[in-house]
């Protein structure tokens, strides 16, 4: 099955959205969920029980949630994480997108990936 993307609030730019529908994705974003503003644990819960990958700037907290998901016995659907200045709005839509076509939504089940 297709992977689906959830983008948070950090990572979220209308135009990442724009390009990455424009090239089939599908994805949700925090603002789409009414989710705005609510910690990390919230969004992280709404991706999984989506059954989508959130795709996030947040490199401590992302890799903090993955390891209390792991401990708990907890299934999440993924987590994508970029360092935020480690790739320009261009990059972002080439590494997602190959990342999109590449993986299916269980290989990166339980995963937290680096772009």
């Amino acid at each position: 099955m297709k992977l689906s993307l959830y983008l948070d609030e950090d990572a979220m730019s209308r135009t990442l959205v724009t390009a990455l529908r424009a090239r089939g994705v599908d994805l949700e974003t925090v603002v789409e969920a009414g989710l705005e503003g609510e910690p990390d644990e919230v969004q992280m819960d709404r991706a999984a029980s989506r059954g989508r990958v959130i795709y996030t700037f947040n490199v401590a907290d992302s890799c903090r949630l993955h390891r209390e998901y792991l401990e708990r016995g907890t299934m999440h659907s993924g987590i994508v994480v970029v360092p935020r200045q480690r790739y320009g709005l261009k990059q972002q839509i080439r590494l997602l997108s190959k990342l999109w076509k590449a993986e299916s939504a269980e290989s990166l089940r339980n995963r937290l990936v680096f772009l």
